[in-house]
């Protein structure tokens, strides 16, 4: 969960400085590619996760 806030919170600081800094618009690419490749690892981990769990 750690590593999922740090990524979260990396991919919003590109962004920011992407839409801020003129010429700089690949972090703000970076940022949103990193964002969605988070989204898509986070419910990966929860799918898997789910299906562990013994029925009772």
């Amino acid at each position: 969960m750690a590593l999922f806030l740090l990524l979260v919170l990396v991919a919003v600081v590109l962004g920011i400085i992407g839409a801020a800094a003129d010429g700089l618009g690949y972090l703000l690419a970076i940022g949103i590619v990193l964002f969605l490749a988070d989204l898509a690892f986070f419910t990966v981990r929860l799918s898997r996760r789910a299906r562990r769990r013994p029925v009772r």
